[in-house]
């Protein structure tokens, strides 16, 4: 009779040590966590988009009653945020809630015309409001003073004739690109010609200072004097000239003139020359409210600020971070890579060195903040009173760079970021193999061209590495440019068409301060609420593309040198 062996059965507590010692759990571990975070990536990513751009999306104007200090008026506009509360809170806030309600819900309404009432954004209990309505004819206005308006159009002022009825919405979207034509025709004026003006008179008066610096007198200075004085004479009619062509345009810009009628119908007159853009945003259809949409990304990433930074665009703020990267990369790289091929293939190891490693890694670990003070003390007060005593004395007691601008803030970001490429090059230049330098040194190549023509070209990719998160973090800081040149409003952008084109001493806009300001000084919160979250998605796909472009640079010098090898 056959017979049959049993297997041997493994003890459930051996069999969970052993897929324990497998690592299968810690692999999971590890792909729960990176699941979890690019969930929380994409998640912020999504909230910040929507609540940002989506502020930009037409929204429905809602014509109702609303219940106002006992009083019932009619009120129009755009509903920016809702919440359901406790009606215990509600009646603490004096809202008249019912007494058998337990919950209670409230709209924010975005009314506009501030110059009107005084606030454009009040809350409202859904108890105090009547029947909405969606008015076809309703207007918003975009404005660049008092925020928006919402009413309707009555009739339109414009070029010596009334336009009424129909006629009026067409006309008035043509007479608002004209106005705006003009508002830009003054505005190059104002910057280009008459900015040109000033600045040579200003010229003129700073040689003036000059000459009594330098003890000119005689003839020689009566000779200057004469110069200069028909060198202002000149730029003075050119003045006159110029300023009665900004007369002219301006008094277009300010002849037409739109009269509107609020919800509770009171009339008022907006010239239009104060208008942006008109919108019946009851009437668009899905092509117009996608046109409208694009039309005001366009302007917000296009346009400069207004209404202390709550309005308007943001584009010197846009052009001042990507100025200082640029300027921040030139000076880091050099100086980041020089310092790393010296402490890894010059430097004689020992305690010496060792100490200088661990203080470039300390100084990675500092504070911000810190690297802002120095920047002021050293690089303002220090470098730039030195540069304005030496070179700029007939500017003084105003400060040329002994003042925080564009080249302090752009070299303090590059002391802060160059421990990050010191640290990657020089892992960078340790992965070299020895037999790539001995077979150098072997076919006659000095030390000098081993280094330069053969390690140096491999270790790109590296230094690219580390360039890459110096841009990341630089991009991203705010604490130390508050100190050495970022401000809330700068009047021009630091590159223009004057001599010498780069003025590295003004002071710029930079998004990062952008947002701390917008989001914590600002005057009107829930104006200001969305420009923060439609600005910080907007940094974040900058320090984006930045990233991609050094990446692609990094790629291609990675196949290149790959390709030689080969």
């Amino acid at each position: 009779m056959a017979t049959t062996e049993a297997t041997p059965s493994i003890p459930q507590n051996q069999t969970t040590r052993l897929w324990l010692k497998s690592g299968d759990p810690w692999i999971w571990l590890i792909g729960g966590g990176l699941s979890i975070s690019l969930i929380m990536v994409v998640g912020l990513l999504t909230l910040i988009a929507v609540r940002g751009f989506g502020h930009f999306w037409p929204s429905e104007l809602i014509e109702t009653t609303a219940n106002v200090n006992g009083q019932t008026t009619t009120i129009l506009g755009a509903i920016a945020d809702s919440e359901t509360l406790p009606a215990v809170r509600m009646r603490e806030a004096g809202m008249a809630i019912p007494e058998d309600q337990v919950l209670a819900t409230r709209y924010l309404f975005e009314l506009g015309n501030r110059d009107v009432t005084g606030r454009d954004f009040v809350w409202f209990a859904e108890s105090d409001l009547g029947a909405w309505r969606y008015p076809v004819d309703a207007i918003m206005l975009e404005r660049r003073e008092w925020g928006n308006f919402f009413g309707y159009a009555v009739a339109l002022e414009y070029e010596g004739r009334t336009v009424e009825g129909e006629a009026l919405w067409q006309t008035l979207q043509l007479a608002i690109d004209r106005a705006n034509d003009l508002y830009d025709q003054v505005q190059a004026i104002e910057k280009g010609e008459i900015g040109r003006i000033n600045t040579g008179l200003e010229r003129l008066r700073l040689q003036q200072r000059r000459l009594e610096f330098d003890g000119v007198s005689g003839a020689a200075l009566a000779e200057a004097e004469a110069d200069m004085a028909a060198q202002r004479a000149e730029l003075d009619a050119q003045f006159i000239d110029i300023q009665g062509e900004r007369n002219q345009v301006l008094e277009q810009l300010q002849r037409d003139t739109l009269v509107a009628r609020t919800a509770d119908g009171e009339q008022v007159r907006i010239p239009l020359g104060n208008i942006v853009m008109a919108s019946q945003n009851n009437a668009l259809g899905l092509g117009g409210k996608i046109g409208f949409y694009v039309q005001r990304i366009h302007g917000f990433l296009t346009g400069f600020p207004r209404e202390a930074n709550t309005e308007g665009g943001i584009f010197p703020a846009i052009f001042g971070t990507v100025t200082m990267v640029l300027i921040m990369s030139v000076l880091v790289t050099p100086f980041g890579v020089l310092a790393a091929i010296y402490l890894r293939e010059y430097a004689k190891q020992g305690p010496v060195l060792k100490a200088i490693r661990v203080s470039v890694y300390n100084l990675a670990g500092v504070p911000s903040i810190v690297f802002g003070v120095f920047g002021l003390g050293f690089f303002v007060y220090l470098l730039g009173g030195s540069i304005d005593n030496l070179f700029f004395p007939e500017r003084l007691p105003a400060p040329t760079f002994g003042t925080p601008g564009l080249f302090w803030a752009s070299l303090t970001l590059a002391l802060l970021t160059l421990p990050v490429v010191i640290v990657s090059t020089e892992e960078g230049l340790a992965r070299i193999p020895r037999t790539i330098r001995e077979g150098s040194l072997a076919l006659g190549a000095t030390k000098w061209e081993t280094l330069w023509k053969v390690v140096v070209p491999l270790s790109a990719p590296a230094m690219m590495t580390g360039l890459i998160l110096a841009v990341a973090r630089a991009a991203g800081e705010v604490a130390p440019l508050m100190l050495v040149g970022v401000v809330k409003l700068a009047p021009s952008l630091p590159i223009d068409g004057e001599f010498p084109y780069v003025h590295l001493e003004r002071k710029i806009m930079h998004l990062g301060f952008h947002i701390y300001d917008v989001g914590f000084q600002s005057p009107n919160v829930e104006a200001a609420r969305p420009l923060v979250y439609a600005t910080a998605l907007t940094l974040v796909l900058l320090i984006l593309i930045l990233n991609l472009t050094a990446i692609a640079i990094r790629n291609r010098l990675r196949e290149k040198y790959r390709a030689q090898g080969d």
